[in-house]
């Protein structure tokens, strides 16, 4: 089978063209493998673009310790541009665990992928207890009344002076794996610069440290407005490049747009 190597503001992906089989039933292992940087071709995370029923395609994600989640913006934006460059459309939508996604081409290389409405009740980012999720009651290494919210995958925002000046290495496990997310958590760290702009780095449960995370891009700023920190459109900076995130009033519609860029291709060994 095919595989694309892509990146969105650095976040990186094997994505394999499985519609000719169908679907593609990669074991966490077979997943791991592929992602390793050592040994296999390397990434972030593992996608397998495979036949839908009500979309353009179905996207299946796997994180790059063999792990399966829900959804990853930045690899959304890369398999609707494959999309749309195989069949010249401008407009794709994307089936994924979490709903479908659907994407437009604002340029060669820009896409803007609609994330849909964020989930903001406890039990739905989840946590394992009531609790108000614009400002949790939970503290972690200085840093505390993080915003949660689920945007496909589930995430927490603690909001910070100095993003670098955080021990994301260290802190970002121990909030991932701690008892209030039974399903673990993405863990995010926003330094809010101006209403229209943030400096944000992610800890992607399952990956680590990532250069880019679409959906906690789109997090930050939803968490970010409900604290009163942030507008509802905002430039948000990441390792890797920004991305531009505007939570609609209207609709309640996430709205994520950013760059794509497609590094090389090959056939994936069949051994």
């Amino acid at each position: 089978m095919r595989y694309f190597k892509m990146n969105g503001c650095g976040n990186d992906f094997v994505i394999i063209d499985a519609r000719s089989r169908g679907s593609l039933p990669l074991s966490q292992a077979q997943a791991k493998a592929i992602a390793d940087r050592e040994t296999g071709i390397g990434c972030d995370q593992v996608i397998a673009v495979e036949r839908s029923m009500r979309g353009d395609a179905f996207m299946r994600i796997w994180n790059s310790n063999g792990g399966e989640v829900d959804a990853c913006g930045n690899a959304t934006r890369c398999v609707a541009w494959l999309l749309m460059e195989e069949g010249g459309a401008a407009t794709r939508r994307i089936e994924t665990p979490a709903g479908m996604l659907y994407a437009e081409r604002r340029g060669p290389d820009l896409i803007t992928v609609d994330m849909g409405s964020p989930l903001l009740r406890w039990e739905e980012i989840p946590l394992s207890r009531a609790m108000d999720t614009t400002r949790l009651d939970f503290e972690a290494g200085g840093f505390a009344a993080p915003g949660a919210v689920n945007m496909g995958n589930p995430h927490v925002v603690f909001f910070v002076n100095d993003v670098r000046a955080v021990p994301i290495e260290t802190l970002g496990p121990r909030v991932e794996h701690d008892p209030l997310f039974p399903q673990q958590v993405n863990v995010g760290f926003a330094e809010v610069r101006s209403p229209e702009e943030i400096r944000l780095r992610v800890w992607e449960r399952g990956t680590g440290l990532t250069k880019a995370c679409g959906t906690g891009a789109c997090a930050a700023v939803v968490a970010a407005h409900r604290q009163g920190l942030a507008g509802r459109k905002v430039n948000v900076l990441v390792d890797g490049g920004s991305l531009e995130i505007e939570w609609r009033a209207g609709d309640d519609r996430v709205l994520m747009t950013g760059p794509v860029e497609l590094e090389n291709a090959g056939e994936l060994p069949t051994a």
